[in-house]
């Protein structure tokens, strides 16, 4: 019976291993046009950089205080902490040894020189649409920058995410390279959001729920950062950021300024907006409205729960009007200054009344800007009110925005708060 078993155990490991076997490299080239793709010219360089500031390559590939693309920056995960790498020219620490091909292998297969594969922090499962003509750019961009010797740091991933076996695997099962495929039916500004978007922009990195590997779906339907503290509302869903219904004209007004007449970001997206976003073309940022705008609805939208205790609703009223209504009106319509947006309205506002209620506690709790663009230069902030309203407090000016002016949502609990409290926001 041993034996039996044993044997069983043997044929289980080795299909196992043929599996992964089968899934390694899981690679597919596609060869430059010429040479002259990734010539280190004016126009190659231009190109690479607007692309490099569109996908927000910087973001991860620059530490806090670092130098730009030297890499150092540390991204925490559930399954460890993973040290983004240096991306400068430095033939010893960064990708000065690398060939075009080399780089586009990692774009869009997620393998490094020598076979190794890499950890899909590196949003390789979206940078696979980036097409060849632009990988090469993004390659002469990155060639051209000053090379800084910066020694790159090992991951520190628990057993068992830290072999190439299991993620040889998690690729079989969660990851195919591959291009975009346009759709001629939906127009060229459709397809070049569509592009964007979902390639270039890895939007559904954060927008993406992710199941318990890591891995995201296909839709735009909103999840959970891992390890953030913050939530990416759902885009196809108008009970949270759906912009089905917003004016393309104030979808491109978010992006490039970051506030708009429905809406101001805060948080990551902040920060996505400061450093990437408002750097794109009119015409980009119009394509991404485009697609945006297309995405099919959520088919299954939230409903509220039961209606909030009156005693907390009550509280929550005398705290807004003392805290808040100055800003966001006592309508909760939010005001203007020179008829620009300065403090964003709260009523029908989808960004409040998600679900889950972690944005608008921690924007309570820890205040917060939108970032400064050449669109908004002196952006208008929220002050923190952790230090001088406690967990019940905030859980009431919450529930009571979530419940006002049209707006409905499950009521917010102390113990919620509480646990965002001492969260540090980066």
């Amino acid at each position: 019976m041993r034996r039996v078993v044993l044997g069983a155990i043997v044929v289980a490991v080795l299909a196992a291993l043929a599996v992964v076997v089968a899934a390694w490299p899981r690679a597919e080239f596609i060869p430059a046009r010429s040479p002259e793709a990734w010539a280190p010219s004016q126009a190659n360089i231009a190109r690479g950089a607007y692309l490099a500031r569109a996908g927000d390559c910087m973001a991860c590939h620059t530490a806090r205080g670092g130098l730009p693309y030297a890499g150092g920056r540390a991204l925490a995960t559930p399954f460890g902490t993973v040290h983004a790498p240096n991306i400068t020219p430095d033939a010893a620490t960064g990708i000065g040894t690398w060939t075009a091909d080399d780089f586009w292998h990692a774009l869009h297969n997620g393998i490094a020189p020598g076979g190794r594969l890499l950890y899909p922090a590196f949003p390789y499962p979206n940078t696979t649409k980036v097409t060849r003509d632009d990988a090469d750019a993004l390659y002469a961009y990155l060639r051209s920058l000053p090379p800084v010797r910066q020694p790159n740091r090992a991951h520190a991933l628990r057993f068992p995410y830290d072999s190439q076996a299991v993620l040889a695997g998690w690729r079989l099962l969660y990851f195919k390279p591959g291009v975009y495929a346009p759709q001629p039916a939906r127009g060229a500004d459709w397809n070049r959001g569509a592009y964007l978007v979902d390639g270039l922009g890895h939007c559904g990195a954060c927008h993406s729920p992710r199941n318990g590997l890591g891995a995201t779906g296909s839709r735009l339907s909103g999840g959970a950062i891992p390890m953030a503290g913050w939530y990416a509302p759902a885009l196809d869903a108008d009970d949270e950021a759906g912009l089905g219904q917003w004016d393309r004209a104030h979808i491109v007004q978010l992006l490039r300024t970051g506030v708009a007449p429905r809406g101001a970001v805060f948080g990551p997206m902040a920060e996505v907006v400061g450093r990437s976003l408002q750097y794109l073309t009119e015409a980009d940022a119009g394509a991404m409205a485009t697609y945006l705008k297309s995405l099919p609805p959520e088919p299954t939208p939230r409903r509220a729960g039961t209606p909030p205790p009156d005693d907390v609703m009550k509280a929550g009223r005398t705290l807004y009007a003392h805290h808040c209504a100055d800003c966001h009106g006592t309508d909760g319509r939010g005001t203007g200054v020179a008829g620009h947006p300065a403090y964003p309205p709260l009523a029908g506002n989808g960004a409040l009344t998600m679900a889950d209620p972690v944005n608008a506690i921690r924007i309570v709790l820890n205040g917060g800007f939108p970032p400064s663009t050449s669109g908004n230069p002196r952006p208008f902030g929220m002050p923190p009110h952790s230090p001088v309203l406690d967990d019940a407090e905030v859980a009431a000016v919450v529930t009571y925005v979530r419940n006002s002016w049209g707006n409905a949502a499950p009521a917010v609990a102390a113990p919620e708060v509480n646990r965002w409290r001492a969260v540090p926001l980066d």
